[in-house]
C-alpha cells in the first residue's frame, strides 16, 4: 500500500532523515515510534505531500508521489500534530466545509457527516462551536475531518498528545476501530500506545530506522530475557544457591528484602525460555513458602531505551 525507498531530508547541512526505507501493508496499523526530534513528523509530512524529500521515493497504491501528488493526497487522510481547526466554526459547519474542499459531492456531504459523526462519537457536540470543545473532542473532530472523504489511508501524528488518561483510551479504541477498515500509520513517543493498538512497529532515532517488527519480534531481536520474580520465605543463602542450580537459569539475583528470611528473587532465563515449571518443581522439592510469584517479561520500554540512547 505504501512504499518508502531511500528517503532523505536535509535542512541546510542537517540530515533529519537519513536514507530510510519501509513498507506498509494494506489494512495494517503501523506504529511509528521515536523520541522527540527523531524524524517522525518529517516522514509523515513527506508521505502526505506537505514537504518534498531531498531524495528518495514515496509510492502510495503504486502511485509515485513525485509524479502525481494529487492522486496520492486523495487516498490519504491526515491528522497533523497540532490538529489545525477553525475554532470559530461549529463542528457540523467545519466538517461540511472540509468535505467540500476534499471534493465530496454536495448531495453526499450530509450523509457522510452523519456517518463520520457516529464513527467518531461526535453526536453530543456536532452543533457546538469548536472553541468550546475539550481537547479530546477536538481530536475526534480532527479524526473526522481526516476521514470525511473516506480515504484508504489514515496518517495520524501524535493523535493522543495532550490528552488526559481517559481521553487517551477513547482515542486508542477509536483508532483500533478505524484500523479494521483502513491502513493506519500513527506516530507517537508513548510506548503503551503502540503495544495496545499496532500490528507492527517501526522505531526511528536520529533520522534512521533502528528497528522494525511486531512487539514480540522486537523483544527477541534485542535479546530481552524472560524473567520470573518470586518471593520466598527461607534461608537466603540456601534459597539463592538452589535457584542458581535451575537448568536454564542465566542470572539469579536478590531483588528486595521484606523481612528476615523473606526475600524477593529475580530469575532470568538463559535462552529466553519459560522457567516457571522448573521453578515450581524446585519449590515443592524444598518445601519453601512462596509469598509472591509472577512472570516479568521485559517490555518495549527496555527495547526503546536500548535502541535510542
Amino acid at each position: 500500500m505504501i512504499n518508502i525507498e531511500n528517503l532523505t531530508k536535509k535542512y541546510q547541512d542537517k540530515k533529519v532523515l537519513n536514507n530510510i526505507s519501509f513498507n506498509v501493508k494494506k489494512g495494517e496499523i503501523l506504529g511509528f515510534l521515536g523520541p522527540n526530534g527523531a524524524g517522525k513528523t518529517t516522514t509523515l509530512r513527506i508521505i502526505t505531500g506537505f514537504i518534498a524529500p531531498t531524495k528518495g521515493k514515496v509510492k502510495v497504491a503504486k502511485i509515485d508521489l513525485s509524479k502525481d501528488s494529487l492522486s496520492v493526497r486523495k487516498k490519504i487522510g491526515y491528522l497533523a500534530e497540532n490538529n489545525p481547526l477553525y475554532d470559530d466554526m461549529k463542528v457540523y459547519e467545519f466538517l461540511y466545509f472540509i468535505a467540500s474542499l476534499k471534493g465530496v459531492k454536495k448531495e453526499k456531504i450530509v450523509r457522510k457527516i452523519r456517518e463520520i459523526n457516529k464513527t467518531c462519537g461526535l453526536e453530543k457536540v456536532i452543533s457546538r462551536p469548536i472553541n468550546e470543545l475539550s481537547k479530546g473532542y477536538k481530536q475526534r473532530v480532527g479524526l473526522a475531518q481526516a476521514m470525511i472523504n473516506n480515504p484508504e489511508i489514515l496518517i495520524l501524528d501524535e493523535p493522543t498528545s495532550g490528552l488526559d488518561p481517559n481521553q487517551i483510551v477513547e482515542i486508542r479504541e477509536l483508532i483500533k476501530k478505524i484500523g479494521e477498515e483502513k491502513t493506519v500509520i500513527f506516530s507517537t513517543h508513548i510506548l503503551s500506545e503502540v503495544q495496545a493498538v499496532c500490528d507492527r512497529i517501526i522505531i526511528i532515532h536520529n533520522g534512521k530506522i533502528v528497528a522494525s517488527g511486531t512487539s514480540e519480534e522486537l523483544l527477541k531481536s534485542t535479546g530481552s530475557k524472560k524473567t520470573i520474580y518470586v518471593k520466598i520465605k527461607g534461608n537466603r543463602d540456601e534459597v539463592l544457591g538452589q535457584l542458581k542450580r535451575i537448568e536454564g537459569a542465566d542470572d539469579v539475583n536478590i531483588k528486595d528484602k521484606e523481612s528476615d528470611n523473606v526475600y524477593g528473587y529475580e530469575i532470568k532465563s538463559e535462552k529466553n525460555i519459560d522457567l516457571r515449571e522448573k521453578l515450581s518443581t524446585k519449590v515443592m522439592k524444598n518445601n519453601w513458602s512462596i509469598l509472591e510469584f509472577r512472570k516479568e517479561e521485559k517490555g518495549l520500554e527496555d527495547v526503546f531505551r536500548k535502541l535510542t540512547k
